[in-house]
């Protein structure tokens, strides 16, 4: 799947993480529609799609510190509404791709993956395929799992797709967010990270603006950087969903040079 491309929509991007179930409608509506544009304008383009919690999933799982385990009847009350303001904003992010055109298919993680010690385990990724190649753009999400250690936890967004990379093998995968890209203690725009540079760059990697139970920007660089070393022939680009025509500019040229590049190994 060459063209095969996954696209993270982050929860700070279509939602307000600083409020509670606060989403960012006409942000979440002009992305939407540029998905459909990059469809329309390359119809060979497969695409499966991701999305953030924001302001939904995070703000619930953080009262009860979810992510970490679930022990008592109290807490799989607590996942269970985790589970539901994440499906909630799920629904708000297919509803606008529909409107706009785009066929999304909305397939929930929790009803399949397996997680041990929060670690993804096992997926379905045959639902995934099979709307592939259906022409259909499946949307998965941060969501609630199963864990065979901690009883339940939370699998973020960049966890679930770094997994079904595995399978699908995607050539890119795109992290549109609110910032530039990665910035570093300046506020700049960092070109490249590689493990190389990662050392100077992660005291400027801080947490993520509002609640966010899944470790922020410091997490997704580390977690995006063993993505890469595992499959160098896969690169990772984090870019703002803010400015207008960012997404469907990566869509259809994935290497259009904006935003933060992530590599297994440095660019001579």
């Amino acid at each position: 799947m060459d063209d095969l491309l996954f696209l993270k929509l982050g929860g700070s991007l279509i939602t307000d993480k600083t409020g509670v179930e606060a989403t960012r409608p006409e942000v979440l509506a002009r992305v939407a529609a540029e998905i459909a544009a990059a469809r329309a304008a390359n119809p060979a383009l497969r695409l499966v799609l991701g999305h953030g919690s924001g302001s939904f999933g995070h703000v619930a799982a953080s009262a009860e510190n979810t992510r970490q385990g679930v022990y008592t009847a109290v807490g799989w009350h607590a996942l269970a509404r985790v589970s539901d303001a994440a499906a909630r904003l799920n629904r708000l992010v297919v509803a606008a791709l529909l409107e706009a055109g785009v066929p999304a298919l909305s397939l929930q993680p929790s009803a399949s993956a397996d997680c041990l010690d929060g670690v993804i385990q096992a997926v379905a990724v045959q639902p995934v395929q099979q709307a592939l190649a259906a022409g259909l753009v499946p949307v998965v999400y941060g969501d609630v799992a199963f864990d065979r250690t901690r009883g339940g936890t939370i699998i973020s967004t960049e966890e679930l797709l770094s997994f079904l990379a595995g399978p699908l093998r995607p050539s890119w995968f795109l992290l549109a967010g609110e910032t530039q890209g990665v910035l570093d203690a300046s506020g700049l725009t960092i070109p490249l990270i590689t493990a190389a540079n990662l050392p100077e760059i992660l005291p400027a990697l801080g947490k993520s603006r509002g609640t966010d139970v899944t470790g922020g920007m410091s997490a997704k660089v580390h977690d995006m950087l063993e993505l890469v070393h595992g499959r160098p022939d896969l690169h990772v680009r984090v870019l703002s969903g803010l400015v207008p025509g960012n997404v469907t500019a990566v869509l259809l040229q994935p290497q259009t040079p904006i935003g933060t590049e992530l590599l297994a190994v440095s660019i001579v």
